[in-house]
């Protein structure tokens, strides 16, 4: 059983979950029909390659037993169908209006976490399809590997695996319980104090109203496309790299989107976590969660586009020397070290305290260079949809593909009912920089 019990990160993930803050990641794939029915045909493809992937058949189940108290394990579920994960819908117009819905459902925890959903286009030329895939069962990396299990075979260079580390028991002995849950407090507190620190370290920065929210639990979601080369021409003129300019463009993208809706940037530099895989290429586990972060400020309040990628460029070469490991991704590391029950009693209270150490997600998930096919259907755009933080309105995912840079933005849909404007913010703010790099 040890070797399928889940990692404390993943266990962390599964404990902070509530109905209004589902702990799903989402990509939303459109594809260039070749037929009106290829919608139909692909639902199909996607139910009958999902019972050949171990992956999608696994299961999460609470463990009370004592070598894991208060855990969790993965397992082979008995009944799995995967018909239940797999949903073809109406046709419909708008593929994000559907996905915002789809977004904000929390995926059922009795069977394995995963959904796949198939939206045919309206115009009968093109189709969507919505992964979901709970945080516990997988990060980015993981979770484009199982989608990837059910799309068309891609000729990718074979990748000899590295066996998974057994998970450690974390409750040896019953009759240790009483020392056990005091040390599991302390130990919760520990972890709420190191994110409290965190936080002080940008304290006398104002965030943004428009980031916050009380929880609906509703979602809305839109996808920007940008080209690659754009960004390329702006990251050779001011130095750096691509993820400098795409965090810059983020920050920019939120000054022109506050000033429209009339909050104001003038001071705001709000919290950005920055996640980074901790896996090591060709030796990845094949199962769980290896996460770590950057946490730093972005410059929302500088009206230099140029003196925005600076300071985005600094804060990121800062946190690079000094190592995914120290300032916000101690925090994820941290998890390592409470024992499983700790995560069950202080799974709400680190949810509540996520709005302590930042105030936005920005993360990238990264894909294939080659083209992703479905029933000989090509994938035209992928938008990565990161879950929301309790009490945080916003949360932005991008990734390159072929050629093109695909921002995915959630939002809560009540606190955010002008996502679009946003989105627009990102195309103009892309534009802005190549203007500002030829002036």
């Amino acid at each position: 059983m040890n070797s399928d019990l889940l990692a404390p990160l993943d266990l962390a993930f599964w404990n902070i979950e509530s109905p209004e803050h589902p702990m799903h990641l989402g990509a939303l794939g459109v594809f260039s029909a070749c037929s009106p029915a290829a919608g139909a045909h692909a639902a199909d493809l996607l139910a009958a390659r999902a019972a050949a992937v171990p992956g999608l058949r696994m299961r999460i189940r609470d463990v009370w037993q004592p070598l894991a108290f208060g855990g969790a394990t993965r397992e082979p579920a008995p009944d799995f169908d995967p018909l239940d994960h797999v949903r073809l819908h109406a046709p419909t117009a708008d593929f994000h209006a559907v996905a915002g819905r789809l977004m904000e459902r929390p995926l059922e925890r009795g069977r394995p976490p995963w959904e796949a959903h198939v939206l045919p286009g309206e115009d009968g030329c093109s189709f969507a399809v919505l992964f979901k895939f709970h945080h516990a069962l997988a990060d980015g990396l993981r979770a484009l590997t199982l989608a990837a299990a059910i799309l068309d075979p891609m000729d990718l260079p074979a990748r000899k695996p590295r066996p998974e580390e057994p998970a450690k028991g974390f409750f040896p002995d019953v009759r240790k319980l009483p020392g056990f849950i005091k040390d599991t407090v302390s130990d919760v507190g520990r972890a709420l104090d190191i994110g409290a620190s965190v936080a002080l370290s940008t304290v006398g920065v104002r965030s943004s109203s428009a980031l916050t929210s009380e929880p609906s639990g509703t979602r809305r979601t839109a996808g920007v496309v940008v080209d690659l080369d754009d960004v390329h021409r702006v990251r050779k003129a001011q130095g750096g790299t691509v993820n400098d300019v795409l965090i810059a463009v983020v920050a920019g993208a939120l000054r022109r989107w506050l000033d429209e809706r009339g909050d104001g940037s003038e001071g705001v530099a709000p919290r950005a976590l920055i996640p980074v895989s901790r896996r090591r290429p060709r030796t990845a586990h094949p199962q769980g969660n290896r996460l770590s972060g950057y946490l730093m400020r972005l410059p929302v309040d500088d009206p230099d586009p140029l003196a925005r990628l600076h300071t985005v460029r600094t804060a990121m070469d800062r946190n690079k020397d000094a190592g995914p490991n120290r300032g916000a991704g101690a925090v994820a590391l941290l998890a390592d070290h409470v024992p499983a029950l700790g995560h069950r009693l202080g799974g709400p209270l680190v949810s509540q305290a996520a709005r302590l150490w930042f105030d936005i997600l920005v993360t990238s998930v990264p894909l294939p260079g080659i083209g992703l096919k479905l029933g000989g259907n090509t994938v035209t755009e992928v938008f990565p949809f990161a879950p929301l933080a309790r009490g945080q309105s916003l949360a932005v995912a991008v990734s390159t593909y072929r050629g093109q840079v695909h921002y995915g933005l959630v939002a809560d849909a009540e606190a955010v009912p002008d996502l679009d404007v946003l989105a627009k913010a990102i195309t103009a703010e892309v534009e802005t920089l190549i203007t500002a790099c030829e002036a």
